[in-house]
């Protein structure tokens, strides 16, 4: 079993979090509450869980990765950056006309991003595709999907869990980063989404509840999927919108906005970096 360095995976996100609100300001656009509320689910994939090679982007049996919530980029492009699949100067370039890093993933343009996404619910329904080829292909790979809480709203989530469990995606994970918040508001009162695990079951799905921001607990639930067999399993990470800067947390204000200069350098000095 793999030693795991908790320090080291701690100062990582810590240095994903720089780079999402790096990249935000610089582009004076984007979505920070997100981008923070997801970092420590893509550094312990990243940085511990998952097979890639970022000198080999394509490789084959590679797992594979799929950011369903798409507007949520900023924190895939920190980790891609970070993980060395293209130089961290690219962050400063978010949303420029001519630059790599688009206000959304495009796989044709940019190295580790596995699947264009952006319209929200498609992601899960790329990655059941993903799965059930590998299922053909007899392949031994993992395909993992992050949705967000709002986006579970969207019928064409239940129409793809329908389907993964249909076929026995027991290599299909999914992470629901469950900040509570989206763009206009609480889930509950903008669409709410519970009883979500009882949802989540009745489509034939292994339901696992954790908090995203307690590394043993993440890891210990990728480790577990790994055991269950014919059934596909969504992990329900409870976690802080804006995590990580005083100002953002918990609130929805910051789902699509960026800060100024001097709400950068507060949320740098707060997340261990300087700007």
């Amino acid at each position: 079993m793999q030693k795991v360095d908790y320090n080291q995976l701690r100062n990582t996100s810590s240095k994903i979090r720089q780079g999402i609100i790096k990249a935000v300001h610089a582009a004076a656009s984007g979505h920070p509450g997100g981008s923070l509320s997801a970092a420590d689910i893509l550094t312990v994939l990243y940085f511990h869980k998952m097979k890639i090679d970022p000198k080999n982007p394509k490789m084959e049996d590679r797992d594979k990765f799929v950011l369903s919530k798409g507007h949520a980029a900023p924190v895939l492009y920190a980790t891609l950056a970070e993980r060395g699949f293209f130089n961290e100067e690219e962050l400063l370039k978010l949303r420029h006309i001519g630059a790599m890093l688009q206000g959304h993933p495009d796989m044709k343009g940019t190295p580790g991003i596995e699947m264009s996404t952006g319209s929200l619910g498609q992601g899960l329904s790329a990655t059941i595709g993903m799965a059930l080829a590998s299922k053909l292909d007899k392949k031994e790979n993992r395909i993992y999907a992050l949705l967000g809480d709002g986006e579970v709203q969207e019928g064409i989530v239940w129409e793809a869990a329908m389907a993964a469990s249909h076929y026995k995606l027991d290599n299909l994970t999914a992470i629901l980063d469950f900040n509570g918040l989206q763009i206009d508001g609480k889930n509950e009162d903008v669409m709410n989404i519970h009883p979500i695990v009882e949802k989540w079951e009745s489509f034939g799905w292994n339901v696992i509840e954790i908090d995203g921001h307690d590394f043993e607990q993440i890891i210990k639930a990728f480790d577990a999927v790994e055991e269950v067999k014919n059934q596909p399993t969504i992990i329900i990470a409870k976690t802080i919108k804006g995590k990580g800067v005083s100002f953002m947390e918990n609130e929805a204000g910051w789902h699509g906005s960026a800060p100024s200069d001097e709400q950068a350098k507060q949320a740098l000095e707060e997340l261990g970096g300087a700007q």
